[in-house]
């Protein structure tokens, strides 16, 4: 299970954090200070980390620059701080990426994927078998025993988010924020398209699906 570990001193917001990314399939560290955020990285070395530059023992990038001293896994700086100079800091000290606050919860958790792919050696994305088809996430390619599946960009991009996350429930709106953006969170009659013709490419059984399944009014869950 991928690590992330996560460092920020609002409280709520950290428990917050750690609900919906454990509900996302990841085994979460929590820590409230930079102190207890090194020390908990040097015992259990994160896959990705979440850091706050506010911290109430040290500046945030005293932890970027402690956890790049020895680590090469992604760093995402989350902050309230909005200025160029701000984030060139971050940048500088060794952060991948930068997310401003207040934030959505579906653009972290892409954010997250996004560093975690970046990260991948080549050729070593996950191939996902079930009985009735195969993904492989380093080709983006589907296939059958008939042969390949031809999928639409907006297809794929849809089937590749459920799929690196085997049996969690995707909400309507993070797929719809993911897929389409922010604008569009709203839209399910996109979603019951979408879905309706992964189903059809993919599903034995279109009308009765054993992969993609439905939580009525909730979202999605990709079950191999």
């Amino acid at each position: 299970m991928t690590t992330v570990l996560v460092v920020d001193d609002d409280r709520p917001l950290l428990r917050a954090l750690r609900i919906s990314l454990t509900a996302a399939g990841y085994d979460v560290t929590v820590a409230p200070d930079g102190t207890t955020a090194l020390t908990a990285a040097g015992k259990n070395p994160p896959d990705v980390a979440i850091v706050d530059l506010g911290l109430p023992d040290m500046d945030g990038i005293t932890v970027v620059e402690g956890l790049r001293g020895w680590t090469g896994a992604p760093i995402i700086v989350l902050s309230a701080r909005h200025t160029e100079q701000a984030k060139i800091n971050a940048l500088d000290a060794g952060a991948d990426d930068y997310v401003t606050k207040p934030f959505g919860m579906g653009e972290l958790l892409a954010r997250i994927r996004a560093a975690l792919r970046r990260t991948a050696p080549a050729g070593q994305e996950p191939v996902v078998v079930t009985d009735a088809f195969t993904i492989d996430l380093s080709t983006k390619q589907v296939t059958t025993p008939a042969g390949p599946v031809r999928l639409t960009p907006t297809e794929w991009n849809l089937l590749e988010i459920l799929a690196r996350s085997p049996g969690v429930l995707i909400t309507q709106r993070q797929l719809l924020q993911e897929v389409w953006g922010p604008r569009y969170e709203t839209e399910t009659n996109y979603l019951r398209v979408y879905v309706a013709n992964l189903r059809r490419k993919l599903e034995p059984d279109p009308a009765r699906p054993r992969y993609l399944r439905t939580e009525a009014g909730i979202g999605y869950r990709f079950t191999p």
